[in-house]
């Protein structure tokens, strides 16, 4: 709750800036694509590609963001004996994964409703992928704010890092429609494979999907251990103002 009040305050709509914001982001590449008539390697509905797409993007690398730096203006509650740097992280990323769970959830609902979309036909693989994209951007942001303490130049390498990994997500294409050469390449990266998986879910036998959830959950699990170790070493060096 303090962690809402402090980025959204009580003033407009408040928190519901937490899923409005990135609802407008998806909105409005959505409404971009649709106007350019963009062309992303199928016939697949451009609105539905989309918002599978980049609500992906922004589950996985605003997290991030939000843990890179974050220790120092909360120095004063590690006052408190009970709360630890991980509480911090853990804080801002539940809101980060709720934030875009929520977009995610009623931008597809209310498509659907007026008849620009289909509902998932496999929902429950759609829930699987949005928790594998979930726990990537979690560990990669223990990871990334752990180090952030340990020096700055994390936080000034990320932003440019995020920009150039964001065409390359797999959030504006299919691995399918690359060549054979660059897709081996592309799914070195692990949120393509859960960016595939969930559009797999979504159109079913309409993709044609290229992924690996064994190599997603291998990256996923090292990045957590790193960055779980990092985190409590950072721990013991925060001094509580």
């Amino acid at each position: 709750m303090r962690e809402v009040l402090t980025r959204f305050g009580r003033h407009n709509i408040g928190f519901l800036w937490l899923f409005v914001e990135p609802m407008l982001f998806t909105l409005g590449v959505t409404a971009l694509w649709t106007l350019v008539g963009a062309a992303h390697g199928s016939n697949l509905p451009i609105v539905a590609f989309a918002i599978t797409g980049y609500s992906s993007v922004l589950l996985w690398r605003n997290m991030p963001a939000r843990c890179i730096g974050a220790v120092g203006p909360n120095l004063a509650l590690m006052y408190h004996r009970h709360v630890k740097v991980i509480d911090v992280f853990a804080s801002r990323l539940l809101l980060e994964a709720a934030g875009a769970t929520i977009s995610f959830v009623v931008l597809s609902v209310f498509f659907s409703a007026i008849g620009w979309i289909q509902m998932p036909e496999d929902i429950s693989k759609v829930i699987f992928a949005w928790f594998m994209l979930a726990w990537f951007g979690f560990s990669l942001a223990l990871l990334m704010g752990a180090l952030s303490e340990q020096s700055e130049i994390i936080e000034k390498l990320w932003g440019p890092t995020s920009y150039l990994l964001f065409p390359l997500s797999g959030a504006g294409f299919m691995v399918d429609a690359l060549p054979t050469g660059a897709q081996s390449l592309i799914l070195l990266l692990p949120m393509v494979h859960g960016v595939e998986l969930l559009r797999e879910g979504y159109f079913g036998t309409a993709f044609k999907a290229h992924y690996s959830v064994a190599y997603m959950s291998v990256v996923c699990t090292a990045l957590t251990l790193l960055g779980l170790a990092k985190t409590r070493q950072v721990s013991r060096t925060v001094m509580p103002e």
